[in-house]
């Protein structure tokens, strides 16, 4: 699958803390559909933050993602943690966590791999003002 992109590994247990966000947590790939059905028949641009539970640059995303999702509603936020959604994960080529993937009706638009905070700031800012 890849490592996390960052310093030293920790395993930590815990899942991430998307607290006070509108952050959809996917745990099957039937929850990955359904939030892709939704969001296409809504006309909203998809972010999915691949991460895991372990990786200490995701965990310091995790409250900034939550409060982008709370500032741009028009784009859906979703979330897969890379360990419980192993096979799915894998289709999507995931090298390093956290990795952001952009997706309009379905398609991937753009990506991020890291936990680049001004970046993924600048592009969901452009999307969520384009939208």
């Amino acid at each position: 699958m890849g490592g996390c992109v960052g310093k030293g590994r920790s395993i930590v247990e815990e899942k991430l803390d998307f607290k006070g966000g509108n952050v959809h947590v996917i745990t099957t790939k039937e929850d990955w559909d359904q939030k892709i059905e939704e969001a296409n028949k809504d006309g909203k641009i998809v972010v999915a933050n691949f991460s895991a539970s372990w990786c200490g640059p995701c965990r310091v995303i995790a409250p900034v993602y939550a409060e982008m999702s709370k500032t741009y509603p028009q784009l859906m936020f979703l979330t897969i943690d890379v360990d419980d959604l192993m096979d799915f994960s894998s289709t999507w080529d995931i090298r390093a966590t956290p990795t952001f993937f952009f997706l309009k009706n379905g398609q991937q638009i753009d990506k991020l791999v890291g936990a680049n905070k001004p970046e993924l700031e600048k592009k969901v800012q452009a999307l969520g003002d384009g939208s």
